[in-house]
Parts: C-alpha cells; structure tokens; sequence
C-alpha cells in the first residue's frame, strides 16, 4: 500500500475560510480502506469542497474516487452533457458518456476566447445540472493543463451560511417557492445546441426545484438558486417576470456574499470535489491564448428535498 494511504498521514486541512478544506497524505491512484472513505465523505459533508493535490489521475481513477462520494451519475435523456463526453473544443465522444473536458481550446486544439463549451471568458456564478430533473450531488474537476500567467480561478460560495443569514422577510418569502430551471443556455449564456432561446416566461424549458434544500447527509438547509441568466430565464412560480426578477435579484446579491467564498487558484494534477447541493461556483476569464484542459465527471444525486417537505412528512 502506498505511504500516502497510511491512515496517519491522512490530514484535513480547513482553508480558514467560509467553505473547503485540503486533503493531504492520500493516493487516488490506490484503492482506500472504509475508513478512510468514511473520513472523506465526512470531510466533504463539513467543508463542502475538497482539495486533493499532485495526483496523476486517470478516468478509472476519476471513477473510483466519484464512488466514493455517491456514484458517477447516470444518464438523462435532457442532458446534453450525459448523451456523451466531449473532446476539447467541442468535439462530442460517446465512448465518454460520463466524463468531458473542459477546456478553452478550438476544433483544432489551439486556445481561443470563445468555443463550443465555456471558452476563456468569465463564468457566472451556478450550480451544475440545475436544469435536469435529478441534480447531480457533486462534480469533481481535476486540471491537465492551466495557464501558465494565472486565471480561470474557481470560487465557491456557502450557500448553508447564504440561507442562515437571509434577512427574515427573504427567509420567508422562499417558503414553499418553486424556480423554474432554464435548460436553455450553458453557464457562459451560449444557447445550447438543440435548444432554442425563450422569449417569454411561458417558452422556458426545465424542472421546478424549490429555493430551499435540505441536505441529505447533514439535514441543514441551504439556497438553491441554480443560475441566473437574462430574463426570460430563470423564475419563481406563480410570479409575473417583473415580480420574479427583483426577487432573486435580491436572493442572488445576497447569495454571492465575499463573506461566503473560497477561491482555488489551480495547479496541474489538483482535483476538486464539490458538493452542488449546497455550494454555488464561478470560474473568472483567463487568458485566451494560454491553453486551459480539464477532466470533468459528477457524483450522483437524488430527488430534492424541500423544508417543507419534511414538515409535511411529519
């Protein structure tokens, strides 16, 4: 067994900050005990996003460590991202139905400003897979290759702490509050390839999910705002457009508090695993003509649970 996988070299080390924590003394490239499994999974329920450094990791390996935290997902027949992987540039690849590169370089693997996925700009604040009927818990993201002149930084925000410190009337105006999740556009606002941009509440494609989530581990509460884009997008039902965009205006400023964040500057061989159930992320622009690759796959979720379903349970 490696050195790195011996249980007393395992650490957690908290950032200092509202969220996150980096796990030392670790080989994902070598099976676990329970143990230590359980002490990940523990760490991930406390700080919400986990640091693994310096590992060499392969999609097997991407695989193993996903089912550590709860399975990589399966397929939704909605999800462009499920129907297959996709090379860097764009490029669909069935045979990787679960996993997809990230990256800002064009079809013929040179860096650009603007692709078929997320580019080298700016990506606003979201959680991932809002749009599909069953969320993905977690995603994990480990970087092949990053700019050598810095960005493409990735923020998270506490979104447990973003509901604990709503002010009373927002608190209570998400009670029993149902968002439609627009499927849309992909997080840098580009129309996805076989959608079509809504022109009116009515025309947004997409599941409801309630404001409020309860956790399925840790039983807390957080927001669930999904991803913001220009209306018509994103609303609350049972609100006219005008009503349901000054309301998650105000959710949203709140949400995306400095006093939330963590910020990862990346480094080759660093893989993050987050928890979407109850962290938001933001990517900032990077230079577009420093290549940017990273591996991507998520963790499997479940049915949302809102506070007042388990009021209504009990």
């Amino acid at each position: 067994m490696s050195a790195k996988n011996v249980l007393s070299q395992l650490e957690i080390i908290p950032t200092g900050y509202k969220t996150g924590a980096e796990v030392k003394g670790v080989d994902l490239t070598k099976s676990l005990s329970k143990k230590k499994q359980k002490i990940l999974r523990q760490a991930w329920a406390d700080y919400q996003v986990l640091l693994f450094r310096n590992q060499i990791l392969t999609d097997d390996h991407l695989t193993a460590t996903a089912n550590i935290f709860g399975g990589v997902r399966g397929t939704e027949s909605r999800d462009m991202f499920l129907k297959g992987g996709y090379k860097a540039g764009g490029k669909h690849v069935p045979s990787r139905a679960h996993f997809s590169f990230i990256s800002n370089l064009d079809e013929a693997g040179k860096p650009t400003e603007r692709n078929a996925g997320l580019g080298s700009v700016e990506v606003d604040w979201h959680t991932d897979q809002s749009y599909t009927r069953i969320p993905n818990a977690g995603t994990l993201l480990y970087s092949l290759k990053i700019p050598d002149n810095g960005g493409g930084d990735t923020s998270f925000s506490n979104q447990y702490l973003a509901y604990e410190t709503l002010p009373l009337d927002l608190k209570e105006a998400c009670q029993g509050k149902y968002q439609r999740h627009d499927i849309s556009r992909n997080s840098v606002g580009q129309v996805k390839p076989s959608q079509r941009l809504p022109k009116s509440l009515k025309e947004v494609e997409g599941p409801d999910h309630p404001l409020l989530r309860v956790h399925p581990v840790t039983g807390k509460t957080a927001l669930y705002l999904g991803r913001r884009r220009a209306s018509p997008g994103n609303y609350i039902i049972g609100m006219n457009q005008s009503e349901s965009d000054a309301f998650l205006g105000q959710l949203w400023d709140h949400a995306t508090k400095d006093e939330f964040k963590w910020t990862h500057r990346w480094r080759v061989a660093d893989l993050l695993v987050w928890d979407n159930r109850c962290v938001m992320h933001h990517r900032s622009a990077l230079d577009p003509s420093k290549p940017r690759v990273m591996n991507r796959t998520m963790v499997q979720g479940e049915p949302i649970v809102a506070p007042w379903d388990d009021a209504d349970a009990a």
